[in-house]
């Protein structure tokens, strides 16, 4: 896997919805499942370039990461914060003790484009968990970014294609400019397809990470021509959401190093 260059992505700017602040929360990969339902995926055969990983939230509890080390796990991200409002209770934990095991693991936030802003929310997340360290344990933050449900408006959360392109822009570039590092994009192809319309271009900067559950990954989001992280299954071997990162363990340590 090459490295992730730096560049700029542009996007007209349209009006984003009201603050509506929400209190539900998600689980990611919930909407996958919903949208492009399960496959069986059970046979699934990892090439030896693959790292497995895996992803939690609340809903998993506080994980024993001593067992989840010695299952072969190597990396993690663990939800951190929802819209700007909601806090993941179990991530203190899981993200410590994680780190104590020595797997390399990192933060998610679950997008709320109904509720604020990208920035705002990008704000949020790296206050809460979403930081970076260059410690070698400490993967960049992602950006979970899929289906809305009715009353958060809808698929895209009420907005057009070019607005939700601005958005995810505004949450890109506000966590880069507090970390240093831009975030990795989480979704499915085909959310990205509904509700950007492939309007903008991230794959100069933000690795990444596409949920498709099934034997093979399958078409990507618009200009990726690879992805970092495959979430191919919500259960498995692992707590939560199953994943494979895209090149041996050295390009796990150097997306955490940036």
């Amino acid at each position: 896997m090459s490295a992730v260059l730096a560049g700029s992505v542009t996007a007209a700017a349209e009006p984003m919805a009201g603050d509506r602040v929400g209190t539900v929360d998600h689980e990611m990969g919930a909407s996958i499942r919903a949208h492009e339902g399960v496959e069986h995926v059970s046979g699934v055969v990892a090439a030896a370039t693959q790292t497995p990983g895996l992803d939690v939230s609340h809903w998993q509890g506080t994980i024993n990461w001593a067992t989840v080390k010695s299952q072969g796990a190597k990396f993690a991200y663990i939800k951190a914060t929802e819209g700007t409002s909601y806090r993941d209770p179990n991530f203190s934990y899981n993200y410590l003790q994680a780190y104590n095991q020595g797997i390399i693991r990192g933060a998610y936030h679950y997008a709320r484009p109904d509720s604020s802003g990208g920035a705002a929310q990008a704000d949020y997340f790296a206050t809460h968990g979403g930081a970076w360290s260059a410690d070698g344990l400490t993967l960049p933050g992602t950006l979970d970014i899929e289906w809305g449900t009715a009353s958060q408006g809808g698929d895209c959360y009420g907005l057009s294609q070019s607005a939700m392109v601005s958005w995810i822009l505004a949450f890109s570039n506000e966590y880069h400019a507090r970390t240093t590092r831009w975030p990795v994009i989480y979704t499915a192809t085909s959310w990205w397809t509904e509700c950007t319309g492939n309007r903008g271009d991230f794959s100069s900067t933000n690795p990444l990470w596409v949920a498709r559950y099934s034997s093979t990954v399958g078409a990507l989001p618009y200009n990726w021509s690879y992805q970092t992280i495959w979430q191919y299954a919500d259960s498995g071997t692992f707590p939560g959401d199953q994943d494979r990162f895209n090149g041996d363990y050295s390009r796990v340590q150097a997306l955490a190093l940036g």
